[in-house]
């Protein structure tokens, strides 16, 4: 009786052990699968906060609060500055396979340590755990929309949005936006969130450096 008894309890235990070790992170980081389609007017930071929104309750996870890695130029008479870094949670954040791709805002920026995050081709994945195209694949679509240098924070001095965050992302015409590669590839400084600046803010001047008005979203919670 106690070796049946015994027996019950270590497959128990066993059961017990996979189911934990097959549970995964909810997924909290993604690159949108498409843009808007309007180039680089992406309605202001509201309106991209509510685009990762709803591509995140698309895939069952609408209840967390997503927000858009994205910077804001100040103006000289308004709005404040925002840095993409600082409206992104606290982390861990996991993508949609439940691979882990920064602890911390620190680690995702190398603040303290370079190459910390795990933000590449085949883990920067869309909200359906998709691969995004990007160095080799057509179309490439590897530029992805962030505003930023490459500690997450908006570049130049007050006035500057026009040429680095198309009009804080209500332009698509005019203008310009810095993006950034998230396979990593495509010249010396190839970094996920600050690589070159756009041609223009148009959905057709955006698709001719190599992007399709894609950017990083994340959950706060």
């Amino acid at each position: 009786m106690k070796r049946v008894q015994i027996g019950i309890v270590l497959a128990a235990l066993v059961a017990l052990s996979s189911t934990l070790f097959t549970q995964q992170a909810p997924m909290s980081f993604f690159v949108t699968s498409t843009g808007p389609g309007d180039g680089a007017n992406l309605g202001g930071l509201e309106g991209a906060d509510a685009y990762c929104q709803m591509l995140a309750a698309g895939v069952g996870r609408g209840s967390a609060t997503w927000r858009a890695y994205l910077s804001q130029a100040s103006g000289f008479q308004g709005p404040a500055a925002i840095n993409a870094r600082d409206r992104i949670g606290t982390g861990p954040w996991y993508n949609a396979n439940g691979a882990m791709i920064a602890a911390n805002v620190a680690d995702l920026h190398g603040d303290v340590q370079r190459d910390r995050n795990n933000i590449r081709k085949p883990t920067a994945l869309d909200e359906n755990g998709e691969e995004v195209k990007g160095v080799g694949d057509q179309p490439n679509q590897h530029d992805i929309l962030t505003g930023s240098d490459s500690h997450g924070r908006i570049v130049g001095p007050v006035g500057t949005a026009a040429a680095t965050t198309c009009d804080n992302w209500t332009s698509n015409g005019d203008g310009a936006a810095i993006v950034g590669h998230h396979d990593r590839l495509g010249g010396p400084n190839a970094s996920w969130n600050s690589t070159h600046s756009s041609r223009g803010c148009s959905q057709e001047n955006l698709v001719g450096t190599g992007g399709a008005g894609l950017f990083y979203c994340f959950a706060i919670n």
